[in-house]
C-alpha cells in the first residue's frame, strides 16, 4: 500500500532541504551550479501527484524523464512535464535508445519539444538487464556533443569509460552502483572510486541504490552526486523516504568533507581495536600516587587476624554494616 506523509513541503524544490543542504558545497555542472545534490527520476509512480510530493520533499533541482513519457506535441492533458514543481531543471533520457543513432534521434526531439540542449544519455539494448552499451555510448556521446547537447552519460562503472567519455566533452559521467531498477546498492564501489579518483568531471552515481544509506555510502567515497529513482517511487511512503535521500545525501558529502578516519589495522591487516580514551596514561599516573601494597613481612600473621571483630561485631550502620 502507498502511503502518503502529510508533512508540509514547499512550493518549489529547493524549499524543502531549507538550511541542510546549505551546510554543503554546490554541486557544479557545465557552468551551473546546484545546491541539492540529490537527483530525481520521475518513472515509476503510482500517480503524478505522487511524484510531485516527492520531487519537492526531496529538495531536488534536477529531475530526469524519459523523451518516451514525454507527449511531444504537448497536445494531451495531464502530461508528465505538468506535474514537475516549478524552478526544477529537466533532464530528459534516452531511455529505451538501443543505439547511438537512436540516441541521437532522441536527444533532438527532445530538445526541439523542451528547448533545454541537456540530456541523460542512456543507450540500454539487453532488456534484460538495461545494461549500458559501452560502445554505443561513447559514438553516442560524440555526436550528441558535436551537435551542441550538454551530455550527462549514464555508464558501466568503468574508470578507462568514464576517461574516454569525459575526453568526448561530456558535463558529467554516471557510473552505475548495481543494475537499474534493482535496489542492491553500491555493488560496484572499487571502480566507482577508481573513476572519482581520475575523473575532472562531475562523478554522478546512477542506478540501484535502494536505501538512503547506498546514497551517503557513495557520497563518502567521494561521488559528487548521486540519481535515485525507483526506491523512491515504489516505496511505502515516497515523499517520507525522498526525504531520507535527500538527508542522507547531504550526510555523505558532509562525512567525504571531513575527511573519516581510515580503518585500524594490525599486523597482517587484520582489523584491530582503538580505544576512544586510553587508560594508559591515566593507570600510570594513578600508580605513582597510589599507596603501595603491604609486603609479605609486614602482612598480618593468621594469629593476629584471628583478633579481628567479626562481622557480626560491627555496629549496625558502621563499616561492617549493610545499612547506611
Amino acid at each position: 500500500m502507498i502511503v502518503m506523509s502529510q508533512h508540509p513541503v514547499g512550493d518549489t524544490a529547493a524549499d524543502a532541504v531549507g538550511g541542510v543542504a546549505a551546510e554543503i558545497d554546490e554541486l557544479v555542472i557545465a557552468g551551473r551550479g546546484y545546491r541539492s545534490r540529490l537527483l530525481v527520476g520521475t518513472g515509476k509512480f503510482s500517480s503524478h501527484e505522487a511524484m510531485r510530493a516527492s520531487l519537492l520533499a526531496s529538495g531536488a533541482q534536477i529531475v530526469t524523464v524519459a523523451l518516451r513519457r514525454v507527449d511531444l506535441d504537448r497536445a494531451g492533458a495531464g502530461d508528465v512535464l505538468d506535474f514537475v514543481p516549478a524552478g526544477m531543471t529537466l533532464l530528459p533520457n534516452t531511455s529505451g535508445a538501443v543505439d547511438a543513432g537512436e540516441a541521437h534521434r532522441l536527444a533532438r526531439l527532445g530538445r526541439a519539444a523542451t528547448g533545454t540542449g541537456l540530456v541523460k544519455l542512456e543507450v540500454t539494448p539487453d532488456p534484460r538487464t538495461l545494461a549500458p552499451d559501452p560502445i554505443e555510448t561513447l559514438r553516442a556521446a560524440e555526436l550528441l556533443v558535436a551537435d551542441g547537447f550538454t551530455v550527462l552519460p549514464y555508464c558501466s562503472a568503468d574508470p578507462i569509460l568514464a576517461r574516454r567519455l569525459e575526453e568526448a566533452g561530456c558535463a558529467t559521467v554516471m557510473p552505475l552502483g548495481s543494475w537499474i531498477g534493482s535496489n542492491r546498492g553500491l555493488r560496484t564501489r572499487d571502480a566507482i572510486e577508481a573513476i572519482v579518483a581520475g575523473a575532472g568531471v562531475p562523478v554522478v552515481v546512477d542506478a540501484g541504490l535502494g536505501a538512503p544509506s547506498d546514497a551517503a555510502e557513495a557520497m563518502e567515497i567521494g561521488a559528487d552526486a548521486v540519481l535515485v529513482n525507483t526506491a523512491i517511487a515504489v516505496a511505502d511512503d515516497p515523499v517520507r523516504m525522498a526525504r531520507a535521500f535527500a538527508l542522507a545525501t547531504v550526510a555523505g558529502r558532509l562525512g567525504h568533507l571531513a575527511g573519516p578516519a581510515g580503518a585500524s589495522v594490525g599486523t597482517g591487516g587484520a582489523t584491530v581495536a582503538s580505544a576512544s580514551s586510553p587508560l594508559t596514561g591515566f593507570l600510570g599516573a594513578l600508580g605513582a600516587v597510589a599507596p603501595a601494597a603491604p609486603s609479605a613481612s609486614t602482612a598480618p600473621s593468621a594469629s593476629s587476624a584471628s583478633t579481628a571483630p567479626t562481622a557480626s561485631a560491627a555496629p549496625r550502620g558502621g563499616v561492617g554494616g549493610g545499612a547506611g
